[in-house]
C-alpha cells in the first residue's frame, strides 16, 4: 500500500468511527422538568449505548427554539407536555413524520397525529393527564360537581378557583368543550364561569388544590398529577391538603373526562433520525410507560399496561371514562377559545 493509499484508509476509518460516535449521541428538547425522568434517560442509555444530551424549557420556548434554529437545530427528539403545542408544532412543520410498527401498534390513534402524506406520524403521545375538578367536602357533594359543564351554575357563585385560562391545559380543555357543545354554548359557559370566580386566576394547579382545602374556593379544576403528588409526598402538610379535598373525574354519564397528553416527535432537522425513533419507541414501551404512571403519576398512554399507583388508583376507586376526541380537533379550536377567553374577561 502507497503512503497516500495509507493515508487515505486511515483517514475513512477515523471518518467512519466519527459517524459511528455520532450516532451514539441524541440531542433532546424536552419540556418535560420532572426530576423523575433521569431514571428513564439513564435507562436508555444503559441499553443502547447512546449518550442523551438535554436542553429544557418550556413548550413556548422549545417551538420558539426550534423555528430560530432551522435547519441548523441540533435537536433530534422533541418532548412537549401539551396536546395543543404538539398540535401547533405539527402544523407549522417543526416535526419529522415517522414510520415505527411499534409506535403505531401501542398508542391509540386519538393520540397520535394523523398519519401525514408519506404514511408517516409526526407525533405521538406517551403519557396523559386527567383535567379534573376538587371540591370542598364540607359545602358540596359529588353530584354538584360531575360535569364541567357545572362549573357555570349559579350555586357555584364566588366559589370558582382557576389557573389562567390562557394556560395551554385549560386552552385544550376548553377546546374539547368547543367541540362538545360548539362556540356559542362554550363562550357562554365560560362567562359564567368568570361570574362564578372566588378571585382573579393564578398560580398553577397545586395553588387551586390548597385554596379548595383553605376554604378560599369550593371547587377548582386541576390535573390529576398534581394531586397525586401531594397525596404520596412525604410532607404532612401535603397530604393534609390533599386529604382535605374531594376529587371527581366529570363528563362520566356522557363524553369522559378530558385527558391532555404529553407526547414525543423527531425533530424535523433531526440528524440521528434512528436513534430519535428508537428513543421514541422505548418511552412507549411497559417500563417506560409504568414509570410515567409510578414516577410522575400520569396515565399510560400505550395500550394493555398495567401499573401499581395507589393515589392514581385511589382517586378514579377503579377505571374512569375518558374523552376521546382527536387531539387535532382540540387544537383547532385554540384561536377560537383564545377570542372568546377575550370577549368575556377570563383572564
Amino acid at each position: 500500500m502507497t503512503p497516500s493509499n495509507s493515508l487515505l484508509s486511515i483517514v475513512c476509518l477515523l471518518s467512519a468511527a466519527s459517524a459511528q460516535a455520532q450516532d451514539k449521541v441524541l440531542n433532546i428538547y424536552s419540556a418535560r422538568h420532572y426530576p423523575t425522568d433521569e431514571v428513564m434517560y439513564s435507562d436508555f442509555t444503559k441499553a443502547t449505548g447512546i449518550k442523551i444530551n438535554r436542553v429544557d424549557a418550556d413548550d413556548a420556548g422549545i417551538l420558539a427554539r426550534l423555528k430560530a434554529e432551522g435547519a441548523a437545530s441540533p435537536a433530534d427528539v422533541i418532548l412537549l407536555v401539551d396536546a395543543a403545542r404538539l398540535w401547533r408544532a405539527e402544523v407549522d412543520g417543526l416535526f419529522l413524520p415517522i414510520k415505527s410498527a411499534k409506535l403505531e401498534e401501542a398508542i391509540p390513534t386519538n393520540l397520535r397525529a394523523k398519519p401525514a402524506d408519506n404514511g408517516g406520524t409526526a407525533w405521538f403521545g406517551l403519557s396523559t393527564r386527567a383535567r379534573v375538578l376538587v371540591y370542598d367536602k364540607l359545602k358540596y357533594s359529588k353530584t354538584d360537581v360531575d360535569s364541567y359543564e357545572n362549573l357555570a351554575d349559579a350555586k357555584f357563585k364566588g366559589s370558582l378557583c382557576i389557573r389562567s385560562g390562557s394556560h395551554p391545559y385549560n386552552l385544550s380543555l376548553f377546546g374539547a368543550m368547543t367541540e362538545h357543545l360548539g362556540p356559542q354554548k362554550t363562550e357562554a359557559w365560560l362567562k359564567a364561569m368568570v361570574g362564578n370566580m372566588a378571585r382573579t386566576p393564578k398560580g398553577g394547579d397545586t395553588d387551586q388544590i390548597k385554596g379548595v382545602a383553605s376554604g378560599e374556593c369550593g371547587v377548582a379544576v386541576t390535573n390529576t398529577y398534581y394531586l397525586a403528588r401531594m397525596l404520596r409526598s412525604s410532607n404532612p402538610a401535603d397530604k393534609a391538603v390533599a386529604e382535605k379535598v374531594g376529587v371527581v373525574f366529570p363528563n362520566q354519564s356522557s363524553w369522559g373526562t378530558h385527558m391532555n397528553v404529553a407526547g414525543g416527535a423527531v425533530a424535523r432537522h433531526a440528524k440521528n433520525t434512528d436513534s430519535a425513533v428508537k428513543f421514541l419507541e422505548y418511552l412507549a414501551s411497559p417500563s417506560a410507560q409504568n414509570h410515567f404512571a409510578n414516577g410522575n403519576n400520569e396515565w399510560p398512554a400505550a395500550k394493555g399496561v398495567s401499573f401499581d399507583n395507589p393515589a392514581l388508583k385511589a382517586m378514579t376507586g377503579g377505571n374512569f371514562k375518558s374523552e376521546l376526541l382527536p387531539i387535532s380537533a382540540v387544537g383547532m379550536n385554540q384561536i377560537k377559545v383564545q377570542q372568546m377567553l377575550d370577549r368575556v374577561g377570563f383572564k
